[in-house]
């Protein structure tokens, strides 16, 4: 009964809001998209189509467009804007103020349109009003929008910038739901759904978004006897189709870990033109465009309970690393698909009640050799500190087809910054104010905020002398040092060869830190070769810029304050995370799941023999038990520092680890 009255209410929203367009008006406003869920180059603005019904060229100069009728010249179009006759262009509702206005036939205002329901407003270049379009609430990726009668409704499928097809609808059915449960099963299991009443039921299980012409489902129900996934959506005469809604069940299929399921559209995915995880036939590769497309997504922790099932966005991840067959894939939580957070936390060293987006990291480089480097290392900082992310093991399933070991991560973004900092999410306005930069902070490496302050303090550090009281004050005003030494000393320890991997954040009316990522490159060595950080880190103020900025590091090494307190954080970071036997019971976790995993990852891509990884784990074992043993020596040869001062700064730790990190 309640779905009836769904459609009810939404057939009355539909006659109350339907309006003809002013049947004068040269230019009309002819669709709106509210909630967009299609991402472009990282965004998915709202947007407002014109169309130019005139039968003839309109100088659209000066004329205006808002959502507000106590401001109606909110926004003007700029000098020489012209709309040919039968034309359209798009007006992207940005939010924000100071973007640019755009020219030919797409444009960018600084407002942006509410999903719970706004309006329209177009004015000639006097003033006087052209033509206003007022909707209720919006549904994600559903336009709203005048038909060839001269009515307004909801679109099946928006048209930006092309002629509306169809007709206009009143309402949208309501969202089906699964009777079944999605999760484990051996041997079969037969799915039931509920339909809404007056609908038509249809679904898929290729991942495919069910169309009108989608199989309908069967009244007893679809009998699965392997992993699939089914995707469910709803038909009814003179409505929008409902949301789709999407559950997996594994048959005969146990993991020992948690599960991430994604469910989406071929052409999403593996299309050579559209496909976000392949090269495509282009001169850049398709997993190199941030192609972000909607999927669904579900997670099932270690005991087989769901306790995600949401639409979302995914894109490819990583950077070199996308070239391997098993791409890294970062998820996204976004309100136009319906929610604006996974209502979740599946990490074990975090206290979070959800997050914004998090990460599906293939093992990247480390993905034919022991494939838990990465998260294993960054586990170590977890009493240091500094941010670092947070991982586990588990399994993705696309479509229902196993897609091998992925480890999780939190991603790093200006949402984790604010997690980590203590920041609430809901405070736009201060998280999107969060800097982070990486590498050396250059405009090309700027990943949010801005890093004019961060360059401004490393050409100071370069030029000026720290034992000055008065520069060696700017610089702590604006650096946290701590930060800065721990990270220094972490990655010079690991060996992490891998230093363009470095990134420093800072959240407003805060000091500039280091954040720990990426650092499967480290304990690859235990020797003092060319290949180890230290020579990136520890060298003179005045020598070249490489990786990243090394000038504020040594332009503090000339304090002798500061060299003290690098050399005293050094020996910390040694003593509280690289004693073998703390070490040891990081690898021993890791090494027990992916034992249970690996034997299915290899035969599933075939990038690896099981004997190799148990060579590559012992090989890594060693460099991590004798390495930090060694690295004091590496210090004291490349600082120029003399026995005393080893003995002052690292006379107990050593003989910590000379006694814990000693090979059996």
């Amino acid at each position: 009964m309640r779905y009836l009255s769904g459609i009810l209410i939404a057939l009355c929203l539909a006659l109350l809001l339907t309006a003809a367009a002013a049947s004068d008006a040269p230019v009309v406003i002819s669709e709106v998209v509210a909630s967009n869920g299609m991402y472009t180059d990282g965004h998915a603005y709202d947007w407002v189509e014109l169309h130019n019904v005139s039968g003839k060229s309109v100088d659209l100069s000066g004329w205006f467009l808002s959502d507000s009728k106590k401001n109606p010249a909110k926004w003007a179009f700029p000098q020489g804007t012209t709309l040919k006759k039968d034309a359209y262009l798009l007006v992207y509702c940005t939010g924000d103020s100071s973007a640019a206005p755009g020219k030919g036939s797409v444009f960018y205002t600084g407002f942006k349109l509410s999903a719970e329901g706004d309006q329209v407003i177009l004015s000639g270049a006097a003033g006087e009003l052209v033509d206003q379009v007022a909707f209720d609430r919006q549904y994600g990726s559903v336009s709203w929008g005048l038909d060839s009668s001269g009515q307004y409704g909801y679109f099946e499928e928006a048209t930006p910038g092309k002629k509306n097809t169809g007709t206009a609808c009143g309402g949208r059915v309501s969202t089906p739901s699964f009777v079944t449960e999605a999760g484990f099963y051996e041997g079969q299991v037969t799915v039931s759904a509920a339909v809404p009443l007056g609908a038509v039921l249809r679904y898929t299980t290729d991942g495919s978004t069910p169309t009108a012409k989608s199989k309908e489902f069967p009244a007893a129900g679809l009998t699965l006897k392997k992993t699939t996934s089914v995707r469910l959506k709803a038909f009814a005469g003179g409505l929008v189709s409902s949301e789709t809604v999407c559950a997996t069940y594994f048959v005969s299929d146990a993991s020992p870990v948690a599960v991430v399921c994604l469910t989406t559209d071929e052409k999403y995915l593996f299309s050579s033109k559209t496909g976000a995880l392949v090269k495509g036939n282009g001169s850049i590769p398709n997993y190199d465009k941030e192609w972000e497309y909607p999927v669904f997504i579900e997670y099932f922790d270690e005991t087989g309970t769901r306790r995600l099932a949401q639409m979302g966005t995914f894109t490819a991840s990583g950077h070199s690393a996308r070239q391997n067959r098993q791409k890294s894939i970062a998820i996204y939580a976004r309100k136009a698909w319906g929610n604006e957070y996974f209502e979740y936390n599946p990490f074990p060293n975090r206290n979070y009640t959800h997050y914004k987006a998090l990460l599906l990291r293939g093992a990247n480089s480390d993905w034919h050799a022991t494939r838990m480097r990465d998260p294993l290392i960054s586990s170590l900082a977890e009493n240091l500190d500094i941010i670092y992310q947070d991982a586990l093991p588990i399994e993705v399933y696309i479509n229902g087809e196993y897609w091998g070991h992925y480890n999780l991560r939190e991603k790093i973004n200006k949402y984790f910054v604010a997690q980590w900092e203590g920041i609430d999410l809901e405070d736009e306005d201060t998280v999107d104010a969060i800097d982070i930069l990486a590498r050396t902070g250059s405009d090309r490496f700027l990943q949010n905020g801005s890093n004019t302050d961060w360059l401004a303090l490393c050409d100071f550090c370069k030029k000026q002398d720290l034992n000055q009281p008065e520069n060696l004050q700017y610089v702590l005003d604006r650096l946290d040092v701590d930060s800065l030494f721990t990270h220094a000393a972490f990655e010079i320890i690991i060996g992490n060869t891998d230093v363009t991997n470095v990134r420093m954040y800072r959240v407003p009316g805060g000091k500039w830190k280091y954040l720990l990522f990426d650092v499967e490159a480290g304990f690859g060595s235990s020797s003092d070769k060319k290949t180890s950080p230290l020579e990136y880190y520890i060298k003179p103020v005045s020598a070249k810029i490489q990786a990243f900025r090394h000038e504020p590091l040594n332009a503090l090494l000339r304090v002798p304050e500061m060299k003290a307190k690098f050399l005293t954080r050094f020996a910390e970071v040694l003593e509280t995370s690289f004693l073998w036997p703390y070490v040891e019971s990081k690898f021993i976790q890791w090494e027990t799941v992916l034992e249970q995993l690996l034997p299915r990852h290899i035969a599933r891509w075939k990038n690896m023999k099981y004997a190799d990884w148990q060579k590559n784990i012992k090989a890594t074992r060693y460099y991590a038990r004798v390495r930090p043993r060694k690295i004091v020596e590496m210090l004291q040869k490349r600082m120029n520092l003399s026995d005393a001062e080893v003995e002052t700064y690292f006379g107990e730790v050593q003989r910590l680890l000379d006694e814990e990190n000693t090979l059996d």
